[in-house]
């Protein structure tokens, strides 16, 4: 299908700053072909989408998430770190059943689209469901099977023939993978060796958990005489990878991100919650590091918004760092669209509306009492905005949301299978 987005402002970012303008979009086979009034294009074969009164802007990435924990919302909260992860989450998922991690998915996704997410990164525990379920739902997605062991090759290798399967099995122009060893304290540094070298083999991206709380560096520390970062470093694993929440940041650990291309993704609300503190966003901001936003699974954020993610981590670090300069709106959109792009290689393809991108694009109702007086939209995205304003989602130039209600997606059906998650939830 061919649309035409006419009377709508447009989210548009060019020479390092965003603008609105109010223009036509053309729609072509998933991409974006045209923007402006173009006389030469015959809009007869274009289906017509009205966007007055709406914003149209590129959708949200979700930079680190865990898509099957959804049964998990609500359900460990107010502890410590190790008590939430060894005593809560981890006796939960073992007791959940492939079914069950298909449904959390497709939950997710639910939460996801409803509020503007488009594409997301996931960290996961069942062989294929996530992709399963992205595919049926049309999500575009990074996937990454969670990956422990000291030896790729012997207690890991279940798990990567696993990552390997559903490689094989999902790989698409939707579904991308990497691999994602899940952090340095239930991986061996040759086993990060090891998964530098097959990502390199199979052209896959990285990801991993990465100095998320204080004993995790002391632990490294007392272990390895380096800081997890300075660890992974000499692994060749940090090299363009992902790394998820990069809290506890010593000595030149920011300059060695830097140094080695790697993006951060920064949790804020589940950073937060678990008490392991804030990102140094500042810091890695001025180091030119590029900076990305995750919500985290719904067991440390309760949520999967990532309006609300833009939110806090904007309002987090101004309080934080006595500025009210810091992590400004412009910086914060950027982290959950242009920077996310060009984490994932696909910069000018994804998170931004122009000529040769992805029709990934939501639609935000501008008439709304939170969104008045619209004395500036950009800012609104940030300070205002808590994502019910998202009426309409479409990924690669399809609607997967209309008018609010789900096209891909049978929410009731998820609901009511949702509710057989209490056999495991005790």
């Amino acid at each position: 299908m061919n649309y035409k987005i006419e009377n709508g402002k447009l989210l548009i970012y060019e020479n390092d700053d965003f603008k609105i303008i109010e223009d036509d979009l053309y729609i072509t086979d998933g991409e974006i072909t045209s923007i402006g009034k173009n006389a030469s294009i015959d809009d007869s074969d274009f289906e017509k989408i009205n966007a007055a009164d709406h914003l149209v802007m590129p959708g949200l990435i979700n930079m680190h998430t865990h898509a099957y924990m959804t049964p998990l919302r609500n359900y460990a909260d107010d502890v410590d770190f190790a008590e939430w992860l060894f005593n809560r989450v981890n006796p939960v998922e073992d007791n959940m059943a492939v079914e069950d991690a298909y449904t959390a998915n497709l939950l997710a996704f639910a939460e996801m689209i409803m509020s503007g997410t488009t594409m997301y990164a996931d960290m996961h525990m069942f062989r294929c469901q996530s992709a399963k379920a992205a595919k049926e739902a049309g999500m575009r997605a990074l996937i990454g099977r969670g990956l422990v062991g000291d030896d790729l090759y012997t207690d890991g290798y279940r798990r990567f023939k696993e990552a390997l399967d559903e490689l094989e099995e999902y790989s698409s122009d939707m579904i991308r993978f990497s691999f994602a060893p899940h952090a340095i304290y239930t991986c061996s540094p040759k086993f990060y060796e090891q998964i530098t070298k097959e990502a390199d083999k199979y052209g896959v991206l990285k990801q991993t958990h990465l100095s998320e709380g204080i004993i995790e560096v002391s632990d490294s520390l007392e272990k390895y005489g380096k800081t997890p970062v300075a660890l992974l470093k000499e692994t060749g694993f940090l090299d363009n990878a992902i790394l998820a929440h990069c809290v506890q940041m010593r000595d030149n650990d920011i300059e060695i991100i830097k140094e080695c291309g790697a993006t951060v993704v920064t949790n804020p609300a589940s950073n937060a919650k678990l008490g392991n503190g804030f990102a140094p966003v500042n810091e890695f901001l001025e180091a030119g590091v590029n900076l990305c936003l995750g919500t985290d699974g719904t067991s440390s954020n309760n949520t999967l918004n990532m309006f609300r993610e833009m939110g806090l981590l904007s309002l987090i670090h101004k309080g934080l760092n006595k500025d009210s300069t810091a992590a400004p709106a412009k910086t914060v959109i950027k982290a959950a669209t242009i920077n996310a792009a060009k984490a994932l290689g696909m910069e000018g393809k994804l998170g931004i509306i122009k000529e040769g991108a992805k029709a990934d694009l939501i639609f935000l109702d501008l008439k709304l009492p939170n969104m008045f007086p619209a004395n500036n939209i950009i800012s609104s995205l940030c300070y205002s905005a808590n994502g019910s304003e998202v009426d309409s989602v479409m990924i690669n130039g399809k609607f997967v949301m209309k008018d609010r209600v789900l096209t891909t997606i049978d929410l009731e059906k998820v609901l009511n299978d949702s509710s057989k998650w209490s056999r495991f939830l005790k």
